[in-house]
């Protein structure tokens, strides 16, 4: 198995894309930390995976993300595998009408809690000899959409996060990379399109990936999975284009 004997931590993991990576990283050998908000689907989908801690936490509280952080790494003895994946998005819809809390919020989650996901993870992956860090960014941050223009700029900086700290912590042995999907089918479509989700909406914005379609959990999944194992080993500082040619 690809990540065999690997220990990992995935934030956002109740739903979409976090679980989707949660659960193929467990069926790839690794044992995993489910942590989200979201206490009950947390339980919930740790629950499904054997060996599986599920850690209710919000990823913009310092504090409480280091805990867990701690709280991961005691059960597993380290952490290998730290995968970034909670996000939040404000609703389609002029740039003006976003209100502050709408843009504090998207930063928070988005950029400030990779900050906070990096102080905690960083000094355990320093002292056994070097980890591997994956951010879900997007391709709003590479080729934005209108409507969108504070999470455009959110995700863009996590997508630049991933670069940056990949140089800056390479000579520790930590990968650092991202992924970038294109508009996915999971809790947030009606706030990324700004209407209802109905074929006729869905086709709009499928009309703008090559490949036809939206991207889906088990993309992400793929994706996440080969840049956490071993395969990757040369690979740091990409920002992976999961996007059915959005950004060609």
């Amino acid at each position: 198995m690809r990540l065999e004997g690997k220990r990992a931590l995935v934030t956002g993991a109740a739903s979409g894309f976090g679980r989707g990576i949660a659960e193929s990283f467990a069926r790839e050998g690794a044992r995993v930390a489910v942590l989200d908000l979201n206490a009950e689907g947390a339980r919930a989908v740790a629950a499904a995976i054997p060996g599986a801690l599920a850690l209710p936490c919000d990823v913009t509280d310092g504090a409480a993300l280091k805990a867990a952080v701690d709280e991961a790494a005691t059960a597993f003895g380290g952490l290998d595998v730290v995968v970034n994946n909670a996000g939040w998005t404000h609703r389609n819809k002029p740039m003006l009408d976003v209100t502050e809390a709408e843009f504090d919020r998207v930063f928070a989650v988005n950029v400030k809690a990779i900050y906070l996901m990096a102080q905690a993870v960083v000094p355990l992956m320093r002292a056994q000899g070097g980890g591997v860090i994956l951010t879900v960014g997007s391709t709003a941050g590479i080729r934005p959409r209108p409507g969108l223009t504070w999470y455009n700029g959110s995700k863009a900086a996590a997508n630049l996060l991933a670069k940056s700290m990949a140089v800056e912590l390479a000579p520790d042995r930590i990968r650092v990379c991202a992924i970038a999907p294109v508009i996915g089918e999971t809790a947030m479509l009606e706030d990324f399109m700004g209407a209802p989700d109905t074929p006729e909406n869905r086709a709009r914005f499928v009309a703008s990936i090559p490949l036809g379609r939206m991207s889906r959990p088990q993309d992400i999944a793929a994706a996440a999975t080969y840049l956490a194992s071993d395969e990757a080993s040369l690979l740091t500082g990409v920002v992976l284009e999961v996007d059915g040619g959005r950004c060609v």
